[in-house]
């Protein structure tokens, strides 16, 4: 007889382990529940998470308990609630690590007036507003020069500093041509989870600023946040022009201070619209397109409108169009694949919410 000898977790931790790698399926599976439990359930029974107290069913029967999934007419699927549980976790995966290691805020070097405090003190100076005077600071210096006899003078004054907050709009453009799961290789789903992690970061933190996802392959779309679970690729080419169009005209729509365009695309723009039709060449460096997708790169400069763009793939033969896209547009590029993508964008991000962009 052979036995079997594993150490069982306490549910809690069971359950918070199995509700991250759920969410980690939807990502992949494009908010589909019923194929990721499925999956689930595999990786359960393979692995051996699963115990006689808590199997495949009192999992699912949780995810209803708790509201984050309901019964529609395809079997499960997310409410707005499993939404946002997560857009929560694919943030905290993703920027997390980063913004442990900074404030991430949107400091700017000017002098800051109406704002929300910070915990940073200064001594006053003349001209401070009095309601800026941080009380216990400030009877913390008394009580350390008088020991508590006497008055307090102006130089046990400590006034709290605020932060002065500008808008950013943000275009967020995701390739989704068939390039984005060609060879094996998945880069659409670090770009879901850049997007579902920004959404998440705004609606939270930075709740004056707007994000619009814009999809482009053949055409451009744009997607409502809600529907980021559950975008995919498909059968496209790669129209950036159509893209950078769509962008444009969304932010000459918004008020923000600061506006910016975020790319996220791993090959060549290889379509444009001409004359209403869809012209099409997705061999080499179609000239014809590379010159109307750079035209809409100078015109977003000509507004203000830097564009970040992040390259999912190395390859050396786009490397000169990405370099002179970035610099008939005067932004930046970065090279960057799987998981640091994430890291790069959300650096990039918080980078151009502390600075003014002209």
């Amino acid at each position: 007889m052979r036995w079997h000898f594993t150490h069982h977790r306490p549910l809690r931790e069971l359950i918070r382990s199995l509700l991250g790698i759920f969410r980690q399926l939807l990502v992949v599976f494009d908010g589909d529940v019923e194929q990721s439990l499925t999956y689930l359930d595999e990786i359960g029974e393979r692995y051996r998470l699963w115990r006689d107290d808590f199997g495949p069913a009192d999992f699912r029967r949780l995810l209803e308990q708790r509201g984050q999934v309901a019964p529609g007419a395809a079997g499960l699927a997310l409410t707005r609630k499993g939404e946002r549980a997560l857009r929560r976790q694919m943030l905290d995966e993703v920027f997390q690590k980063a913004l442990a290691r900074g404030p991430g805020d949107h400091r700017t070097p000017h002098a800051a007036g109406a704002g929300e405090p910070t915990d940073e003190t200064r001594p006053y100076a003349f001209g401070d507003p009095f309601d800026t005077v941080d009380p216990s600071r400030t009877l913390h210096n008394w009580l350390l020069r008088t020991g508590g006899i006497g008055h307090p003078e102006e130089a046990d004054l400590e006034v709290r500093e605020r932060e002065f907050h500008t808008s950013c709009a943000t275009v967020l453009l995701i390739d989704i041509s068939h390039s984005m799961t060609l060879y094996g290789e998945d880069r659409i789903t670090p770009a879901k989870r850049v997007a579902l992690a920004l959404t998440e970061l705004i609606l939270t933190k930075y709740k004056k600023d707007t994000l619009d996802v814009v999809l482009f392959g053949d055409e451009a779309h744009v997607v409502p946040l809600e529907q980021l679970p559950y975008i995919s690729n498909g059968p496209y080419h790669t129209n950036t022009r159509a893209g950078l169009v769509t962008a444009q005209e969304i932010l000459k729509r918004r008020k923000a201070t600061n506006r910016q365009i975020i790319m996220l695309t791993d090959g060549k723009p290889s379509c444009i619209h001409e004359e209403g039709h869809l012209y099409k060449n997705p061999f080499g460096l179609d000239r014809k397109v590379v010159a109307k997708t750079l035209e809409e790169a100078g015109r977003c400069r000509r507004k203000g409108i830097p564009i970040t763009t992040f390259m999912l793939t190395e390859d050396p033969y786009l490397r000169g169009f990405i370099e002179e896209f970035t610099e008939v547009n005067r932004g930046r590029a970065f090279f960057a694949q799987g998981g640091r993508l994430e890291s790069f964008v959300l650096v990039d991000f918080l980078r151009n919410r502390r600075r003014r962009m002209r």
